[in-house]
């Protein structure tokens, strides 16, 4: 598989500090963006994923794609991989100009970290001489989380707002911050109002979608350039260009967001959320494919 340089050596290094409210979509978000995926996964990819699983987990990838971030204030490390941020007002992204952490340290943001941890499974898969140095179980539940991370719009946002956490506003009554509207909220609030407060039926809606609304556009989602493994640069443009066009729009430092913001933004992050799902299936089926584990032997 093709991508930059390898970084986790890194690991060691436990400098960077944590920016405050980094995450990405909230456990709702990612629950949903996994058990998504966990209805597109081969039946090669199914048995390796339900194999590198934890005990924890009872089988379920869902169960633990938020783990990332619940581990990151003990894996300083991990802090800078949950997102990238571009330059204020650009709207586009560029991996060499803009994957770096907080210290300029090259390869380490959620694009980089997609590219390492794919090659970590997929070396490790179809590499039979040696036994893997990687922690696969780890690499597994980085990769889901950070590929549900790179869809969000703000986890590729401005760099001057850092990804809109700096932007407060009303969320109705409640003081936040943009960033956390786009975590959280808006799914909070949409499982509240539309799906009688759960979140299992928002993810069937959402399911029914990808099988009709979105049907076509299956197969293009599924599809990396180049018959690369993973393609992250793709999925950092896209949202980039949301940020601009949805999530920074009419939210100003100051503004409340009400009706018109939410019911506008809405279908926005439910087609991400479908579209980092069947993504993330993409990505497991062609690591995990028996068939180029057979070609390469």
């Amino acid at each position: 598989m093709a991508g930059p340089g390898l970084w986790w050596t890194w690991r060691v290094l436990g400098f960077l500090l944590l920016v405050p409210g980094i995450l990405g979509w909230g456990k709702e978000g990612h629950f949903a963006i996994c058990k998504i995926a966990e209805s597109f996964l081969s039946e090669d990819a199914l048995a390796a994923v339900k194999e590198l699983l934890p005990a924890s987990a009872t089988g379920d990838l869902a169960e633990v794609c938020s783990w990332p971030d619940e581990i990151r204030y003990h894996l300083r490390w991990s802090s800078a991989l949950h997102y990238v941020d571009t330059p204020d007002f650009l709207c586009n992204y560029k991996y060499c100009r803009d994957c770096h952490d907080p210290a300029g340290h090259k390869d380490r943001c959620v694009t980089g970290a997609i590219y390492n941890y794919t090659m970590q499974l997929f070396s490790a898969y179809h590499d039979s001489i040696s036994e893997s140095k990687y922690n696969l179980t780890e690499a597994l539940m980085f990769l889901a989380h950070f590929i549900g991370d790179v869809h969000q719009p703000l986890h590729v946002g401005f760099t001057g707002d850092l990804g809109g956490n700096t932007i407060i506003v009303r969320w109705y009554r409640r003081k936040t911050n943009l960033h956390h509207v786009w975590d959280n909220m808006i799914i909070e609030s949409a499982v509240k109002t539309f799906y009688s407060k759960d979140l299992a039926i928002m993810i069937k809606a959402i399911e029914s979608n990808i099988t009709d609304g979105w049907s076509n556009d299956i197969s293009e989602w599924q599809i990396c350039a180049n018959n690369q493994t993973v393609c992250p640069n793709e999925y950092a443009s896209e949202s980039i260009s949301l940020a601009c066009k949805y999530a920074y729009r009419n939210a100003t430092p100051g503004s409340t967001l009400t009706d018109d913001y939410f019911l506008s933004r809405l279908p926005v992050v439910e087609k991400r959320i479908a579209q980092s799902g069947v993504r993330l299936a993409a990505t497991l089926n062609r690591v995990f494919s028996s068939e180029a584990k057979i070609a390469e032997a």
